[in-house]
């Protein structure tokens, strides 16, 4: 019964700081927008630059690489650089999710809120 009483305590508090918490996180999502992270596949012959926003940048190919997706490779090139193309979206999709467990979780303000 008094965890009950605890946790009413909490959530009147949290309420009382929504406009605040609301604040910060608007913030946080407009920094967010403006931050880039870059992941790399097959030692950098694949980059990919992609935003807190989960937008992608840019990608870079080596050249190497692009003379095999013009068609001077064969099947299974092409099938190993887009396997390297994937791996790289891939971790930056991992970076970016980090970046936003950090950058949301302290404009949250230590409320531990589930997924932050």
């Amino acid at each position: 019964m008094f965890d009950q009483i605890k946790n009413m305590k909490q959530l009147a508090g949290l309420m009382g700081n929504l406009g605040d918490i609301k604040e910060k996180m608007e913030q946080a999502q407009a920094e967010l927008a403006e931050k880039t992270v870059q992941a790399e596949s097959g030692a950098g012959a694949v980059r990919v630059t992609m935003n807190g926003k989960f937008e992608v940048i840019e990608v870079t190919i080596d050249p190497a690489m692009v003379a095999v997706l013009a068609g001077v490779g064969t099947d299974a090139d092409r099938k190993m650089v887009e396997e390297l193309i994937a791996s790289a979206m891939n971790a930056a999709v991992l970076k970016v999710q980090d970046l936003l467990k950090d950058t949301l979780g302290e404009a949250a303000g230590g409320l531990n809120l589930p997924g932050m």
